[in-house]
């Protein structure tokens, strides 16, 4: 049995040792020269929002040491320590360009060649194209993607707005904040926030209570201590939206502001709160209340876009925009893990579909 996985991430990795413990005979491909590439570039304040205890791989739990919300450059060692202890060794600079079946096996193209195997698993992750608002072609200042985004001192002294009101826009506008940048936020829609920790428990524990009681039950539990733990959004210049933060996670796959202190830059006006834009003329921005406001860079924290067609063609497995249907075990040999976003940390659910993955695969 031979299973080839796509990708050498945290995900590529955690479902490859698992294959490897279940018997499974596997060979890694990835397109870069090193393990968890992706990790090794998002800005240097990055942490985790999922305690150290719930962010190991499988088999192997991240390093006493490592802080409680482990950093990026520790995460970025604990993958390299991961490969190291599982013997993992994909074959690196091997980029997939088709994979399709071929009787009762896949056959793999990449530019290095082509292989078989009885199953194939995509491991590329969510965070692969990269969305830029379309108006940000007609403005004429600095734009960059928050992907692009390491740290604030090429913008001292500049004006800056962040685009998009996630996880990646709150660090980036805080860290901007912190530096005394002239920093505003556009924010589009309705949001929900949530604290880092909840009556000492770190919020994404609080998952397990969306499982447990389903997502609209959990959020009616949990609003009333929202509120006097972050406020309302109203409070921040900010619109709430309709829905609670777990429904918005389980029926949109959106991860609602985890606050690591961007909430207390907005109250101590080091943050501006500006809605969306409705028009640009070079550096001019015009937003949606018919304010205006000149701005010299633009970071754009609008997401990314997950598209698999190039490789997979129409598959019934993809959507109409190439994003999988599905995320773990899926039928006849094709795979795909962590694809979807979870509450309760996305290191944690890669453990949970590696393993089933493997499971599946091994029989």
């Amino acid at each position: 049995m031979k299973a080839i996985v796509i990708g050498a991430g945290p995900a590529g990795l955690a479902v490859a040792a698992c294959l490897a413990e279940a018997g499974v005979t596997v060979e890694m491909l990835e397109r870069s020269a090193r393990v968890g590439s992706r990790w090794r570039l998002h800005y240097d304040r990055l942490r985790l929002h999922t305690v150290r205890g719930r962010s190991g791989l499988p088999m192997l739990p991240m390093p006493r040491g490592t802080g409680r919300y482990p950093r990026r450059d520790e995460v970025v060692r604990y993958l390299e320590d991961y490969a190291a202890h599982f013997d993992l060794h994909p074959r690196f600079g091997c980029a997939v360009t088709k994979v399709t079946r071929d009787g009762n096996r896949w056959r793999v193209l990449h530019d290095q060649g082509e292989t078989t195997a009885d199953s194939v698993i995509f491991a590329t992750g969510m965070a692969d194209l990269p969305n830029l608002p379309h108006w940000t072609q007609d403005f004429t200042g600095e734009v960059l993607h928050s992907s692009a985004y390491r740290n604030p001192d090429r913008f001292r002294g500049r004006r800056v707005l962040v685009v998009g009101f996630g996880n990646s826009g709150g660090d980036i506008a805080l860290d901007l904040a912190e530096l005394r940048v002239d920093v505003a936020m556009s924010v589009r829609g309705p949001v929900n926030i949530l604290p880092r920790e909840l009556l000492g428990m770190p919020i994404t524990s609080f998952g397990l209570l969306s499982r447990l009681l389903g997502p609209g039950l959990a959020d009616r539990l949990t609003a009333p201590i929202l509120r006097l733990a972050v406020g309302r959004p109203a409070d921040y210049a900010l619109v709430a939206a309709a829905k609670g933060p777990a429904r918005q996670v389980s029926e949109d796959g959106r991860i609602p502001l985890i606050d690591m202190g961007t909430l207390g830059a907005i109250r101590a006006g080091l943050i501006a709160v500006r809605p969306g834009v409705s028009g640009v003329t070079g550096q001019h921005i015009t937003f949606t209340d018919g304010t205006e406001a000149d701005f010299d860079a633009v970071v754009a924290a609008t997401g990314y876009r997950t598209d698999l067609r190039a490789m997979l063609g129409d598959h019934p497995a993809l959507d109409a925009e190439g994003h999988p249907r599905m995320s773990g075990a899926g039928p006849d040999g094709l795979h795909f893990i962590s694809y979807h976003a979870a509450a309760d940390g996305q290191l944690r659910r890669i453990g949970i579909e590696a393993r089933e993955i493997a499971k599946a695969i091994a029989g």
